[in-house]
């Protein structure tokens, strides 16, 4: 059996439509949307939008960390515009290139930039979303948990650490866990480009120790210092950024 894993797409349907050659199934552990690419500032939907010098602004505020200079530049420029609307437009026009490329089986969850609420619109049949829920692939049981925490940030699928420990309680044992962002863990959770520590959870680390999964695979952190590690038995593997390698991870037994 062979399933490749995908995170972070970020707009990169060219090559997720060959994600999944060779493989009996995909597993795509979210983050569709591209809202900013960091690498490019001329690419996603805020570009699009505003241009690329306000994005090369915006960046620049977050990755100092200005988060407020940075919320007031957006207050700035989506002033008179209707940003419910345009956003939602762009990501649909987005997810509809994404969800097409998805081959036949598709097991998906959400990132914390995704907009949970549309993909119902776009999941064919071909295509299982799970969150906080449990599917069998090739005889081995695989858990399934979306979003991320809540940050300075304030990403569109952020939830409460309350509400994220539910959905991991909820997955219970499993063989594989499957997360968009990875457990609480210093080396797996600081991003050696952005040169920060991004959100981890520590009910994921907790639920890891207890039940002994063989495998905890995420995404979320682009450029970790830890790609992967392992705890107790359980093997923790940063999938990859897709949005910039292209190539899926693959898991074979």
């Amino acid at each position: 059996m062979r399933v490749h894993v995908v995170s972070d797409v970020h707009g990169n349907s060219r090559d997720l439509a060959s994600a999944g050659d060779g493989a009996d199934a995909l597993v795509c552990l979210g983050d569709l949307v591209l809202f900013l690419d960091y690498a490019d500032h001329s690419r996603g939907i805020f570009p699009d939008l505003f241009g690329t010098e306000n994005a090369d602004r915006l960046v620049e505020l977050r990755t100092a960390r200005r988060f407020e200079e940075a919320r007031e530049l957006g207050r700035r420029l989506w002033a008179g515009r209707d940003k419910h609307a345009a956003i939602e437009g762009a990501v649909r026009k987005q997810y509809a290139e994404m969800f097409a490329a998805f081959p036949t089986p598709t097991y998906a969850t959400y990132g914390n930039v995704d907009l949970p609420g549309l993909w119902p619109e776009f999941a064919g049949p071909g295509t299982t979303v799970l969150d906080g829920q449990r599917v069998e692939i090739g005889g081995r049981v695989f858990g399934f948990v979306g979003g991320g925490l809540r940050t300075a940030m304030r990403t569109p699928f952020e939830i409460s650490d309350e509400e994220y420990a539910a959905k991991v309680e909820a997955v219970g044992e499993v063989d594989v866990l499957c997360t968009h962002i990875p457990p609480d863990v210093p080396d797996l959770c600081y991003d050696t480009v952005a040169r920060r520590f991004e959100r981890g959870s520590r009910a994921l680390l907790d639920a890891i120790h207890r039940t002994r999964p063989r495998y905890s695979l995420f995404g979320h952190v682009h450029q970790p210092l830890s790609r992967r590690m392992r705890i107790g038995r359980t093997e923790c593997i940063n999938v990859g950024h897709f949005n910039a390698t292209g190539t899926p991870f693959a898991l074979e037994w």
